[in-house]
Parts: C-alpha cells; structure tokens; sequence
C-alpha cells in the first residue's frame, strides 16, 4: 500500500523531490588512533557513506583521520556552508571513529587524542553537541547527525571514565539523530571491510522514495540480523518535514493504472482477482506481492476447507465467471473440495500456478480416506450436459482456417484468431482501457502447446459448462478448439 501512494504521490508532484534542496554533508572516519586503539573499518566506513550521499545529491566534505584542529576546522567550515546555502537545506553529518561520554556529554576522539585525566576530556576531544550548535546556527529546516562511533571505551585505564557507548542527545527541532547502537552500548567494527551498520545505511539510503524514518528502521532490521540480536541501531527525532534520500522515479501513467488495480486486488485479497492480475501484468511491479498473496490467500482457503469437509455445496458462493480456464478449474476443485476435481486440474495443468497447493490438498485427500462424488454417468448433477451447438462435433485442424463462428474468427487459423482484439471483456466490469484494443496474448502465452492445453480441458466433462461462457472471442472459439483437441491437436 506504501508503494501505491509513493508512486502516485510521484507523479502528481507531491514526493520530495530528492534533488530540490541544497544537500550539504560531512563526513569524518577516524581509523588510525596514535595512543588508543586503532579502529579497522571506521576509514572504509566513512568512504562508503560519502560515496552513497554524493549518489543522492549531497556535496560532501570528507576528512580521514582528522586531529583535533582539522575536525575542529571542518566542522566550522561546516556550519559555514550550512549557512551559505539558505533555509531548505538539508545538512548532515556522519561520524565514524571512536567516541565516548562523560557526565552524560558525547565526545568525538580526534586521532592524537591522548588522555590521563579524565578531567581533560573536553580539552583534547571534541564535544558531539558542538556539531548541533553549527546546524542550529544555519536555521535550516532539516539536519541529520549520523554517530557510528560506540565500539569500545579506548581509555578504560583512565579513571573515572567507565561509561560504555554514547549518551542520548538533546537536539534541536528539525534534527534526526542517529546512532550504530542503543545508548550506552556498544557497537561491532565488523568482520569485513565494513561494519554492520554502515553497509546496511549505504544501501538502504539508496532506496527510491524512502522516508528517513523507513531508512533507519530497515537498517536496525539488518543489523539486528546481522548482529544476532547483539546491536540495536537507534534514532530520534525531531524533524518537521519529510525528507527522502533518494526521490521515486516518476510513473508513467500505465504504471498509476496498475498500480491502482493491484490496490483493489489487494484489498480483495480473492484468489482468482490475484490470479487475472497476474496474467495481466506478468512481468508488472506488482507480480512478486501478488505471487505471495496468492499462495498466502489459497493456503488459507484450503486449510479453511479441510477444516469443513461436510459444508453442502449450495451454501458455498458459486465459482466466479471469469475467462482464465486455469483459475475456473481451480474454483471448482475448492468449491466441491473433492479429489477428482483436484486431480482434473493437476492433468491439466501439472505446472500450473496452483499446481503445488493442489499437490498437497491431494495428498491431504487421499490420507483422510475422502471419496469422490458420483459422476455423471453414476446419476450425478447433469446440468453441465452440453446442448445445442455445444453437443456437436466438426474437423478443427491447427493450419486450417476456421469455419465454425461469428464473423471476426471465420477463415483466421487458431493461432490467427488470439492475435485479433477480444470481442467481449474478459472478466465483467474490467475496464475498456484494459481489454480493448488489446490481445489475448497480453493475458495467455499462447503457443501451440498450451492451446492444446486448453482444448483438452475443454474436452472434459467437469469442464463442458465453461464452453457456454461468454469468451472475449465468442464461445465458439472454446468449441473449435475442443474439437481441435478431440483430433489430437494436429
């Protein structure tokens, strides 16, 4: 559903642009330490950062292993550009290295930090807070501070210096704070190049039209996976508009149109609306949500019908009257539960969509000892008997053109005939736009396999009421092809 909005947003002009707003950013990775612990990927973590802020749009400063006087002087220079570039600018500044707090104040250790006394902290690191006081100065609309640096205490043999990771910040409004962990705890470097934290917001930034609250709750999602539950990243904040990375690629109006019917699709949550949606758009943005919507859906329903085996079939809904012949037999065998309907789509179709799920009920069928109903010619239900023209049979072969139909399908081959426009809509109530001017090729990949496919199922008894239905080409074209079918395709 998030989806649907974002891109519809997108093309009314609603979204952030991404691109409108200045983007101003910093970024410092403090790796190679003179007196404390040297750190092994805060450098490579800082490169990735800077390198996806310059893919979305931001002008990027970045300083490796900066002193005390080169962090300072990068962060003035900051706040200077900040200012410069107007009240719709975005600032943002990322910090990978070592850091600690002390009497709850987050300090920034430069690379010649060196510390005896506790006391002496604030002269040789830098405070975290002096950062915000840069941005607020701007009165810029939206900043974000990004601290990857709560990996270890490197000055335990200092005392009273004993508090681990980083303590929660006060910011000001328009401010989203992040940290590569929970305060007070403690963050991992990394086994690869990277830490969990940076290679997880490298990519999730990258994201088209994601919000930055969405960016850090899928990069907590990551590195909680990746941690083993170890490190929870954690973030505040206080912003008043909506911010975006990396703005959605507008959609054109087919993309709305489809988008719009997957909402109603969506919402219907109808095993055969998912299926018609997926002959319709195969290859669509939609296709991987609906596939598992639909198995989810007829999971559900098949459960549902194991669980009332003895429901009478004239209290169930009649099966929908729709044109895909795959999703009608599928219907029916989940109507009437029975096993010989189940078994009637699995020769038909034996890798169709259902084909899996079917395969189960099956199984599940046989193992509870159902039995099939009584067929037609034990006196069961007779009102699928064919009457009138559908009781006839003529010669159909693949190469020869038709004889038998309305005007559209006489002297076209069977082939011929799924290239033209349908005569009627496939499913009642589908839009014009979706169905004329169109081909049936758009829905079916018709090949001369798979029109045998469905000349044999046609062929069936379980299946002669679909010939009555009103197909986009007539229900004659069911009949040719039955009768095609009853010659062995040839």
């Amino acid at each position: 559903m998030r989806a649907l909005f974002l891109s519809i947003a997108c093309v009314l002009g609603l979204t952030a642009s991404g691109r409108a707003e200045p983007r101003v950013a910093l970024v410092i990775g403090n790796a190679v330490y003179s007196d404390v612990t040297p750190l092994a990927n805060a450098g490579a973590d800082a490169a990735l950062i800077s390198a996806a802020l310059s893919e979305v749009g931001f002008s990027v400063t970045v300083v490796s292993n900066g002193t005390q006087n080169e962090m300072k002087r990068a962060i003035a220079k900051f706040g200077a550009a900040l200012r410069a570039a107007g009240p719709d600018a975005v600032g943002l500044f990322y910090y990978a290295g070592h850091g600690i707090q002390s009497f709850g104040a987050n300090y920034l250790l430069p690379v010649d930090a060196r510390l005896t006394v506790a006391a002496d902290l604030d002269l040789v690191g830098l405070e975290a807070a002096s950062v915000l006081r840069q941005m607020a100065s701007a009165a810029n609309r939206t900043n974000i501070v990004i601290l990857d640096a709560c990996r270890d205490n490197p000055f335990e043999h200092v005392p009273d210096i004993n508090d681990s990771g980083l303590a929660e910040m006060k910011a000001p409004t328009g401010t989203f704070l992040a940290y590569a962990t929970a305060p007070g705890q403690v963050a991992f470097d990394g086994a690869g190049d990277n830490s969990p934290f940076s290679k997880a917001l490298a990519r999730e930034l990258l994201v088209p039209g994601a919000p930055v609250e969405q960016v850090f709750k899928q990069v907590r999602v990551s590195v909680l996976s990746e941690t083993n539950g170890q490190q929870t990243p954690w973030d505040t904040s206080s912003l008043t508009q909506e911010f975006v990375f990396k703005a959605s690629v507008p959609m054109l109006a087919e993309g709305v149109a489809e988008a719009q019917l997957w909402q109603t699709v969506e919402e219907s949550r109808d095993p055969v609306q998912i299926m018609l949606f997926m002959r319709t758009h195969p290859n669509g943005q939609f296709i991987e949500d609906a596939r598992r919507l639909l198995a989810t859906t007829l999971e559900m329903e098949l459960n549902q019908s194991r669980a009332e085996p003895t429901e009478p079939m004239a209290s169930m809904p009649a099966p929908k009257e729709v044109e895909d012949e795959e999703t009608a037999l599928m219907e029916r065998a989940r109507k009437s539960g029975d096993i010989a309907d189940f078994e009637a789509y699995l020769e038909v179709f034996p890798t169709g969509v259902f084909a899996e799920l079917v395969k189960k009920e099956v199984a599940a069928l046989h193992s509870s000892g159902a039995s099939n109903p009584p067929t037609l010619s034990d006196g069961g239900d007779d009102v699928t008997q064919p009457i009138g023209l559908e009781a006839m049979d003529w010669d159909v072969a693949f190469d020869a053109p038709l004889e038998i139909g309305p005007p559209e399908l006489i002297g076209l081959t069977l082939l011929e005939a799924t290239a033209i426009s349908p005569l009627f809509p496939p499913i009642e109530g589908l839009p014009d736009e979706m169905w004329k001017h169109q081909t049936c090729g758009n829905c079916h990949n018709w090949t001369r396999t798979a029109l045998c496919d469905q000349g044999k199922f046609y062929q069936k008894q379980a299946a002669v009421r679909h010939l009555e239905k009103n197909h986009p080409f007539g229900g004659d074209f069911k009949r040719n092809l039955k009768n095609w079918a009853r010659g062995d395709c040839q």
